[in-house]
């Protein structure tokens, strides 16, 4: 076994790396693919001959993307509004791979990476949320990924948090998707904001109308996930995406409304801890989800 290849496909960019059969990452690289249809697919294609053609056969590819993966790995069952090139997509035949290239949802990806080699390291029992343009989840409890009858489970930026909210993407109403992606922030701030950054900046800067809308926000995100430690009982909460990246404006507040929320029957709190990967975490995780032939 020489190397393994984890290929993470975003919209703009997808990010790449080659690892050793330990897990040692030996090359990482970001592939712009700008907003032209489907251009994913060469890129990937390029990147992965060249490897090869340097390294070697690579001992196994695993892949990332956007979508609801089939539970067995064998590709995107569902997407919708982007990226509708990936559902049943041949990764094998793309690559011209001897052996099966299995395919997991980008969230669930970048939860496998930490679990081998980030925050999650060492934990039997871990959620993600990835709070970004949207909220994505991911669940990994007794030992394994949650993926549910259909490939849909883990999606946790679907859950109410106000049954009488607007309709996301899925019909559901009131999610914490549109209660904290940065998608909806200019509807829900009237205007006065246009991403999460901007509102935690002012927010910091002591702007009136940030100290109100940033707070609720942080209400409604401490709902969410004390309901989610209500369900799965993890052990513990790992936020990923860039709005994770605001330090302790998100973190301090969060843990605060938490101490108001969280059942804790045993006297102890989930630790709620920032992603250690970042970016790289979703093509980590489809590389070692291919050593493990699918079997994450």
């Amino acid at each position: 076994m020489t190397h393994a290849l984890g290929i993470d496909i975003g919209g703009t960019h997808v990010k790449a790396v080659r690892l050793s059969p330990t897990g040692d990452i030996l090359e990482q690289t970001r592939l712009d693919t700008g907003d032209e249809q489907n251009a994913w697919r060469d890129a990937t294609r390029r990147w992965v001959d060249a490897c090869q053609q340097r390294h070697g056969p690579a001992a196994a590819i695993g892949v990332s993307c956007p979508g609801i993966a089939r539970p067995d790995g064998s590709g995107i069952s569902w997407m919708i509004g982007r990226m509708e090139g990936v559902v049943n997509f041949n990764f094998q035949k793309h690559f011209n791979h001897a052996q099966p290239v299995p395919v997991l949802n980008d969230a669930l990806a970048a939860l496998l990476g930490e679990v081998r080699q980030g925050a999650a390291r060492g934990f039997s029992d871990v959620v993600l949320l990835t709070l970004g343009t949207g909220v994505g989840g991911a669940i990994y409890t007794g030992g394994k990924l949650l993926k549910g009858h259909t490939g849909r489970a883990g999606h946790l930026g679907h859950i109410t948090v106000n049954a009488a909210g607007p309709a996301d993407i899925c019909n559901t109403p009131g999610s914490i998707e549109y209660y904290f992606g940065n998608y909806s922030f200019a509807e829900r701030s009237a205007g006065r904001f246009d991403s999460t950054q901007a509102l935690v900046d002012a927010y910091r800067a002591g702007d009136p109308s940030a100290r109100e809308l940033w707070p609720a926000s942080i209400e409604r995100l401490a709902a969410a996930v004390a309901s989610i430690i209500n369900a799965i009982d993890p052990q513990r909460i790992i936020l990923g995406g860039g709005i994770a990246q605001c330090g302790d404006a998100l973190f301090l507040p969060l843990r605060q409304a938490m101490n108001r929320m969280e059942w804790r029957p045993t006297g102890s709190a989930v630790h709620i801890v920032p992603a250690a990967l970042g970016e790289w975490a979703g093509a980590i995780g489809a590389a070692h989800n291919g050593l493990q032939g699918g079997l994450a």
